[in-house]
């Protein structure tokens, strides 16, 4: 049983900083990717910031553009989690985030969402 569990949300007042965690747990299969999405009241679903690969390999990171340059993505590879260093917070970061991790060969699982509200 896969189980993604997602930490560090809260309320935040603009320009301020917040990191989210999410360990991932319960899988025999190697992680592709790991990624986190946000969805705000009202709006889809989108991909805030992603990384995959690593190891050996130089991993690879992307982010939404509204994101670029204030938001870090990482991830411990040791233990499975990954990282979202959010800083200069927008009233517009605020969202529900969820956690992404796709495992070797197809499967894909989602956290349950941590609230993030930006507001002063």
């Amino acid at each position: 049983q896969v189980q993604l569990v997602e930490s560090g949300g809260g309320l935040v007042q603009p320009g301020g900083s917040l990191r989210l965690s999410c360990a991932a747990s319960g899988s025999i299969y190697r992680i592709n990717t790991m990624a986190w999405y946000r969805q705000a009241p009202g709006k889809q679903r989108e991909l805030v910031a992603q990384t995959s690969g690593g190891g050996f390999f130089r991993g690879t990171t992307d982010y939404a553009d509204s994101v670029k340059g204030r938001f870090t993505i990482s991830k411990d590879n040791a233990k499975n989690t990954v990282y979202l260093q959010m800083n200069a917070l927008k009233p517009e970061d605020t969202a529900v985030y969820y956690c992404n991790v796709k495992y070797f060969p197809d499967s894909n699982y989602w956290g349950q969402g941590i609230q993030v509200t930006v507001s002063s």
